[in-house]
């Protein structure tokens, strides 16, 4: 598509539906209006422009969807402008979609880099694909969490081989059931187009993953999937609302083979049915139609990276608030920790008893930089089957497994006056950001925080000591319900909730660098307020976080 109007919604019928059934309609809507782009971004074009390979999503000439991994040299993904995307390679001999990336087919591509865990979409349709390769008309690009991301390195493969002819079959094999049974990712495929023209119509690439066997194989043609919470626009679940088909790509990393799976599906929405999965909001379905099998066809592989793994002993357990508890790691062997930029996050795995697998979680690291430490502070969500563990079991001396800290939200390092604005347990990132600032003694910092009360204000009294003691900072501390024992000017400055009135009301120039992190629909709706009150976007830096626990 050639434009569409901005307040138009970037999700179809479909996904709608989906948010407003599982309540997050209101929330959600505000928030995709300012990350969902019909372009991409500057550096969505240099992400994609570094990647060895890309998840693509479309439809064979019989209209059934199938994904599969388009792999080159980094590089061989070009972005000559933000609205176009040029691929100069072709697909494996075999693929299910050998044939069908014809003019005006609608593309989804999702580019990930399993190492740091980055990943962003990017939806279109084919203008071209010629000699000079395969280019893509954009009409979304949008970025997801790094959630459920199992880390791998990548490396070309040793001499290119001549594979074996693909195998097609509408049953699995028992290798194919035991691969599938032992895969802790595979990506899907599904999509939706209506009448007309609209740029939420098209196909999208996902990745999914869990621990080793989180797929359930019922039978040589039914696989069960567990669908986790995720970043609530359902794009998946909202286009099989609408089309049942969908294609699914399980890999085998080490040795670069293919099982392209195409097939309907079925969604269980049941409580009872999910608990069979920990972790799961419901289960999909799976009934195959027809598998392509292609052995050692790609042009690269991957190793687990299972090395850059540490041992961490817990050293202190510290009560923040009401649901939020602190937890301080320092190395099992006693050397240095990897570094980390404020604002990033620590991926953990915690060994769950009853669990079968390890379970990967991210939390923002809420300390300073510098302290040789790695503190996060966690919310105890009900349901949370990781931030129960951590609440309830693990105490002094517990030994957990991380990986390096990632993330790019981050500090940047200009020097217009820094407002750092939280809601909630959103206030992690930002007191690590808090610590980091004091060292650039000449930039003024603000630091606001909206929290319900002072029982739910976590790392209140740190937050109140540095600012402080740090000449040009500000603290401003927002209640939406006060208790009695709350008193108005020592443990926060205003009643009600944050926008952009208030910010304007208590910052000097409304010219700074914002940083803002809680709830979609928070961040939504404050970004929209100072955009209306002339704060240029790219001024504007979130970071989201949700219910995993």
């Amino acid at each position: 598509m050639s434009s569409h109007d901005r307040v138009q919604s970037p999700f179809h019928e479909g996904e709608r539906a989906v948010q407003q059934r599982l309540g997050v309609r209101e929330a959600i809507e505000p928030w995709a209006r300012k990350v969902v782009r019909p372009f991409l971004p500057d550096e969505f074009r240099t992400f994609f422009a570094e990647l060895p390979f890309v998840v693509a999503a479309a439809r064979d000439e019989q209209g059934r969807p199938w994904a599969t991994i388009v792999a080159g040299r980094p590089g061989f993904v070009a972005s000559p402008d933000p609205r176009t995307l040029v691929i100069d390679t072709g697909l494996v001999p075999g693929d299910a979609l050998e044939d069908a990336l014809r003019p005006g087919t609608d593309v989804g591509l999702l580019g990930i880099e399993l190492e740091t865990r980055r990943r962003n979409r990017a939806n279109g349709q084919v203008r071209r694909n010629a000699d000079d390769g395969l280019w893509l008309d954009i009409d979304q690009s949008f970025g997801n969490c790094p959630q459920y991301i199992s880390q791998r390195a990548w490396q070309p493969a040793a001499e290119p081989t001549q594979p074996p002819p693909p195998k097609v079959q509408e049953r699995l094999d028992t290798h194919q059931i035991r691969s599938i049974g032992e895969a802790d990712t595979f990506f899907i495929a599904t999509g939706h187009r209506g009448e007309g023209e609209d740029w939420t119509f098209g196909m999208d690439a996902s990745h999914r993953g869990g621990p080793p066997g989180f797929v359930h194989v019922e039978d040589d043609r039914t696989l069960v999937i567990p669908d986790y919470a995720g970043n609530n626009h359902f794009n998946t679940i909202g286009n099989l609302m609408l089309d049942p088909r969908a294609g699914l790509l399980f890999v085998d990393f080490e040795v670069g083979s293919l099982l392209q799976l195409t097939g309907r599906t079925e969604i269980e929405w049941g409580k009872e049915e999910a608990m069979r999965f920990p972790g799961a909001r419901r289960l999909i379905r799976f009934h195959l139609e027809e598998s392509v099998e292609l052995e050692a066809a790609l042009p690269i592989r991957w190793t687990q990276s299972t090395g850059s793994a540490r041992s961490l002993r817990l050293v202190d357990k510290i009560r923040e608030s009401d649901d939020v508890v602190s937890f301080v790691f320092e190395a099992r062997d006693g050397g240095p920790l990897a570094s980390f930029e404020a604002g990033q996050h620590l991926p953990i795995e915690l060994a769950i008893p009853g669990q079968t697998h390890p379970v990967s979680r991210t939390y923002s690291l809420s300390n300073g930089p510098r302290e040789g430490r790695y503190r996060i502070s966690v919310k105890r969500e009900p349901q949370g089957l990781a931030s129960r563990h951590l609440h309830d079991t693990v105490g002094v001396g517990s030994i957990i497994a991380a990986r390096a800290p990632a993330g790019d939200f981050v500090l940047d390092h200009g020097t217009r006056p820094v407002v750092l604005v939280s809601a909630g347990v959103g206030v992690t990132p930002m007191v690590s950001m808090l610590h980091a600032l004091v060292e650039q003694p000449t930039r003024p910092i603000h630091f606001v925080h909206g929290a319900r009360d002072g029982r739910h204000h976590a790392l209140a009294d740190e937050v109140r000591s540095v600012v402080t003691a740090r000449e040009n900072a500000n603290l401003h501390v927002a209640y939406s319900r006060p208790r009695a024992e709350d008193r108005a000017g020592e443990h926060y400055e205003s009643e009600g909730r944050l926008d952009g009135a208030l910010l304007e009301e208590i910052l000097p120039d409304l010219d700074a660098e914002y940083f803002l992190c809680g709830p979609v629909g928070f961040m939504a709706e404050l970004a929209a307020d100072l955009e209306a009150r002339g704060v240029a976007p790219e001024q504007i830096h979130s970071e989201s976080f949700g219910p995993v626990g």
